[in-house]
């Protein structure tokens, strides 16, 4: 269950509601009192990547938790993802004027996945809008060709994850059981994966779920201007860092959070044993501790 943000000094805000950042509308879901300080959680790239499990236990923390669609996903800002007019770096405008909208504090900015990749984009421009970094299961470089040092997907999982017929993108149960099946081949837990596809559905706009879906899968980083690199940038982040990441992750393999951690002045690397790509509710509590020591 989500708590309703508490009256306060601070602004106080509709638990899910959209805000004007950038010209854009942003998709948002408030968990915690809007007077404790700020986490903003950048979806990988829906907000359902972050499991409510982990928002309700950064809330218990004292934390004001939001949560955001990035563009052309959930309820954010739908235009063409096939061909976004924005870059990797807008994304990380985006995420700096928002923690900025909500407080004037700065904020711990956190990025599951391709998320990641805008959070540590987002950190390295804007570094006076945050205050701290989490990264979970992402890497250092954009989509595309791998640095020779870091290891690619894992084909054994790839060839049947991206080898499936699509399903019918109109029919709910089709997109889940697709959702359910991806999830099994990499290793997360089909019924969670299931029932996030639903979600994640129910709450697209319009008649364009296939976007959303695809969204999911970062098809539309494929599409996006990541230039310039900023892995070698990474040394220059000052911000207190956690990098997660599950041990038995295929799409980002564990190396890739390892050279993060290396990479990152002073990052903190927690390891998730028996975690893949999604971070799961048994672990939520052990990410929300090691996120509020930050």
């Amino acid at each position: 269950m989500n708590p309703d943000p508490r009256t306060s000094s601070a602004k106080t805000f509709d638990t899910a509601h959209t805000l004007a950042v950038r010209g854009v509308e942003l998709g948002v879901e408030h968990f915690g009192d809007a007077a404790a300080p700020l986490v903003l959680l950048a979806g990988g790239t829906t907000m359902l990547s972050w499991p409510d499990a982990l928002c309700a236990a950064l809330a218990r923390g004292g934390r004001h938790v939001v949560r955001y669609d990035l563009r052309d996903a959930g309820a954010s800002t739908t235009l063409d993802p096939t061909a976004p007019q924005y870059t990797l770096r807008d994304l990380a405008a985006d995420a700096a004027a928002l923690a900025r909208t909500l407080d004037h504090r700065p904020a711990h900015v956190a990025g599951i996945g391709v998320g990641g990749m805008v959070a540590q984009v987002a950190a390295l421009d804007h570094p006076d809008a945050f205050s701290a970094l989490t990264l979970a299961g992402t890497r250092p470089v954009a989509p595309g060709p791998v640095d020779d040092d870091l290891p690619d997907h894992e084909a054994a999982a790839m060839q049947p994850l991206f080898a499936r017929p699509m399903p019918d993108w109109a029919d709910r149960t089709a997109v889940a059981a697709f959702a359910a099946q991806g999830a099994e081949i990499l290793g997360d837990d089909p019924a969670a994966a299931r029932e996030i596809a639903g979600r994640i559905w129910d709450r697209t706009p319009g008649t364009t779920p296939a976007v959303h879906m695809a969204n999911q899968l970062g098809t539309v980083f494929a599409a996006l201007d990541c230039a310039p690199r900023w892995r070698e940038r990474l040394s220059a982040l000052a911000l207190p860092t956690l990098v997660v990441h599950g041990r038995r992750d295929p799409f980002f393999p564990v190396g890739n959070g390892q050279a993060l951690a290396r990479e990152i002045p002073g990052a903190r690397l927690l390891l998730l044993e028996s975690a893949s790509t999604a971070i799961p509710d048994a672990a939520a509590d052990a990410v929300a501790a090691a996120m509020l020591e930050l």
